[in-house]
């Protein structure tokens, strides 16, 4: 089973029935015996990084999660903000963040070129071979965002688009993953992404 972790600022729903589609299942939930069993974890999220921070805290969340991340090392993939959370600290607030990433998260620079906050589809390249996306396949993902992750090891980098200038939206570091954009809103090809992801996940 897979579990999307229930902490009131994701949108678990449109998440759910993507996996559900494309033949597993998820349960929506934040109980440590269902974190434990899980074949791979979701971290979803919308709103700001300080939210998000105080949200995972709560009632011993994190201290669950890093126990099914950095003992039990199963997968994780953190989705938009949820991505944004695995680096250290973030422009947007003044919470730490988790920190599993050596990374910072700054806003967007428009360069006179881009709008902010970025909505609609991009192209998403492969930086290096991993998991998620086939190298030089042609993908396009939807995206809502004003902040993006600077992965200080370019070893992290997985997968990136041009905005303005070229940023990061994919990661990878051992069974830590994150994008930035929402493949649950990225009909096909966010399906090919999450079903990669899970198909990873039962394999190990």
């Amino acid at each position: 089973m897979f579990v999307i972790v229930d902490f009131d600022i994701n949108n678990s729903g449109s998440l759910s029935n993507m996996v559900n589609r494309v033949g597993y299942h998820a349960y929506i939930s934040s109980e440590p015996s269902d974190l434990r069993q899980a074949k791979g974890i979701f971290l979803p999220g919308n709103g700001t990084f300080d939210v998000g921070m105080h949200a995972i805290k709560q009632n011993g969340l994190l201290q669950n999660i890093e126990e099914c991340v950095f003992t039990r090392k199963i997968p994780i993939l953190g989705i938009c903000l949820g991505m944004q959370l695995l680096a250290k600290q973030s422009e947007e607030g003044v919470s730490s963040g988790l920190g599993w990433l050596d990374a910072n998260v700054v806003k967007l620079n428009s360069n006179g070129k881009s709008k902010v906050p970025h909505m609609g589809w991009n192209e998403v390249k492969t930086q290096r071979p991993n998991e998620l996306l086939a190298a030089d396949s042609y993908q396009k993902f939807y995206f809502v965002h004003s902040y993006h992750m600077v992965c200080n090891d370019p070893n992290d980098v997985t997968l990136s688009t041009n905005h303005g200038t070229t940023i990061t939206v994919g990661i990878q570091r051992d069974n830590i993953f994150g994008v930035q954009f929402h493949p649950e809103k990225s009909h096909s090809y966010g399906a090919e992404l999450i079903k990669n992801f899970c198909d990873y996940c039962n394999a190990i």
